[in-house]
């Protein structure tokens, strides 16, 4: 079975706790409105991969990076639950930790009756529900955007976190690949990214 993922990172410091494995997965029947992702919108964007190459990234990202989970953010993971559910339970065989981003609430996943939606929810140790709401913007909590989402403790896991939230900053991060091309991720406001993202292309320009 294979995954349509947009990107893979095999280490970010900004996407949960601790380091982290991410995969941004590709396809989003949410679509909300200022979603700073929206190319991640399209299910027939982004490229296939089957779970086990996924995987096998994964094992090197604990190799050499040693992470403690793997983050999935989108797009919509719960639209890909099947395979990210098999997925999940070969990473929970590393030990590592599931966290999971989606634009549905927790009540709709319950509601939904869908066994892969139930599975993938059940190998999820912290999700963050809800649609982004671009009016109840709101970056003074980690890793979310809008004050209606929600943080879901679903195993003991980051427990100890549930009381300490506020006191974990929001972060960007920047990262180059071998070509010289860099990637934003993290939570920034819109106008902060796009100053950020103009300064680092006259720095690109410099360079080249």
């Amino acid at each position: 079975m294979d995954i349509r993922i947009h990107r893979y990172i095999p280490i970010s410091n900004v996407e949960g706790p601790g380091k982290r494995a991410c995969i941004w997965v590709q396809g989003c029947p949410i679509q909300c409105k200022g979603c700073g992702v929206p190319w991640t919108w399209s299910k027939d964007g982004g490229t296939s991969i089957s779970i086990d190459e996924l995987f096998n990234k994964i094992k090197r990202s604990v190799e050499i990076n040693n992470i403690e989970g793997v983050t999935y953010l989108g797009g919509e993971p719960f639209e890909q639950a099947e395979g990210l559910a098999k997925l999940s339970e070969k990473i929970r065989s590393l030990g590592l930790s599931i966290m999971t981003f989606s634009g549905y609430t927790i009540e709709k996943i319950k509601s939904n009756n869908r066994s892969s939606w139930s599975k993938l929810l059940n190998l999820t140790d912290l999700l963050i529900d809800g649609p982004f709401i671009e009016s109840k913007l709101d970056l003074s909590m980690p890793w979310k955007g809008s004050s209606n989402q929600k943080y879901h403790f679903l195993t003991d896991r980051y427990i100890e976190l549930e009381g300490k939230l506020d006191c974990i900053p929001n972060r960007i991060e920047i990262q180059f690949d071998d070509k010289g091309e860099f990637a934003i991720n993290g939570m920034a406001k819109h106008n902060d990214l796009e100053r950020l993202i103009e300064g680092l292309g006259h720095l690109k320009k410099q360079q080249d």
